[in-house]
């Protein structure tokens, strides 16, 4: 059965740049930003964010695949040009755990996934458990078998589905960033060898075939590797083609493409180079959702200027003062004295405060702040102080003068980036 990933390995074999974005988020404005046209959108939960037990997110595969193709059909979305993909699959969520059970709860996971309707499933066992010698290094054997595991898991709950046209695709391999940004700042993030990388596939291969997965291997499409990209909660580290000159000549060699995580806030020609040197997945989630308070952001303090204090959304102080309150999703990643973790919960581009957009409180600030904005007029004196790229487009009449579309906007222009990285395929 086809996929649609199938044309972008394809095109890269026949010497095209071409490549599509991964939107990598469970925000809904951020999902009904992305999931507008008619271009082939591919939108991916981590196992983490969502999970047989709910994630962090509270929701079940299921229940993200109802959320996520509710926004599509709002937005007039074909359905087959909608890819929907699972993260990091295995026993991340349950390394504590001794082998039999951590791995026990990602096939169910797994599973899970398969049968609410993804078909992108990106294998990742390469965690150590809770009983694997904190000493030595995990086996990279061990970590082939335990992926095989989980392939054959998928598999297996395919196979049950009826009348199933799903096309499973997979994606191995786990040489990424730390999901979400880096805690610190590392000028000496390294290339993924080509050695490294060949041992990966040699392994892999080496056990589907132990496990009877030949035609499942055929239908793995990518690798994730180490491009030499990072961000943090501070710093960006770009791009380098150099750097990476030898892995591109590799992926010519072999039948896969790159898959590229935390691309978050490369330039856009960074972005195309990334796909021209065959890194034709390119995860982003953070830069999306920080766009998104930008932007709201930008918007509250307009508002301050237009209204009583007393009528105003405290947009600002109440999203603040609920990761006070349960700082659990920030508090290993911000460091420092109280003035600089308090400047980073507002600004820093690991964007921690996404985690904190679904509070109550918090919802009904922006949704005061959205009401608010809607009865009066902005002025352009204020969108030119505040947001002044935006300014430009509503003089144009590009974009419409209302809060709404002025978030929307800021959210596109980040995907507009990743648009022009992939544009050789008209994604």
């Amino acid at each position: 059965m086809s996929n649609l990933l199938d044309e972008i390995v394809l095109a890269q074999k026949q010497g095209e740049a071409r490549g599509i974005p991964s939107i990598c988020s469970a925000h809904p404005w951020v999902l009904k930003t992305s999931l507008r046209g008619a271009a082939p959108v591919l939108v991916e939960a981590t196992c983490n964010q969502v999970n047989q037990t709910g994630g962090y997110t509270g929701m079940t595969p299921a229940d993200f695949v109802r959320f996520v193709r509710g926004i599509a059909a709002e937005n007039g979305l074909p359905p087959e040009q909608l890819i929907l993909g699972g993260d990091h699959l295995g026993p991340s969520p349950w390394q504590e755990f001794g082998m039999e059970p951590a791995m026990s709860r990602a096939t169910e996971m797994v599973q899970a996934y398969v049968r609410a309707g993804f078909t992108k499933i990106h294998l990742d066992a390469s965690m150590r458990l809770g009983d694997d010698d904190p000493a030595r290094p995990l086996d990279p054997e061990l970590v082939a078998r335990r992926t095989a595991c989980l392939a054959r898991a998928s598999e297996e709950a395919s196979a049950k589905i009826p009348d199933s046209t799903q096309g499973l695709r997979y994606v191995i391999g786990s040489e990424v960033p730390i999901p979400g940004g880096s805690m610190e700042r590392k000028d000496g993030v390294k290339v993924t060898r080509v050695e490294d990388a060949g041992c990966t596939l040699e392994v892999m291969h080496a056990a589907f075939v132990e496990a009877r997965l030949e035609s499942t291997w055929e239908r793995v499409t990518a690798i994730v590797v180490q491009p030499g990209v990072e961000f943090g909660d501070n710093f960006v580290l770009d791009y380098n083609p150099d750097l990476a000159h030898d892995l591109a000549r590799y992926s010519e060699t072999i039948p896969f493409i790159y898959e590229a995580h935390s691309t978050d806030y490369q330039t856009r020609e960074n972005l195309r180079n990334l796909v021209r040197d065959h890194f034709a997945i390119l995860k982003v989630g953070p830069a999306l959702t920080f766009a998104f308070r930008q932007a709201v952001f930008a918007l509250a303090m307009m508002e301050s200027e237009l209204l009583p204090l007393a009528k105003c959304s405290h947009l600002v102080e109440t999203l603040d003062a609920a990761m006070q309150r349960e700082p659990v999703h920030w508090k290993k990643y911000y460091h420092g004295d109280e003035r600089e973790v308090a400047f980073a919960r507002k600004y820093s581009l690991s964007d921690r405060a996404r985690y904190y957009w679904r509070d109550m409180d918090v919802q009904a600030a922006l949704t005061k702040l959205i009401a608010n904005l809607d009865e009066v007029h902005l002025p352009l004196t204020l969108i030119s102080q505040y947001m002044p790229g935006i300014y430009t487009g509503i003089r144009t009449g590009a974009i419409a003068n209302s809060a709404r579309q002025i978030v929307h906007h800021r959210i596109q222009s980040v995907l507009d980036d990743y648009s022009y990285a992939c544009r050789e395929s008209g994604i």
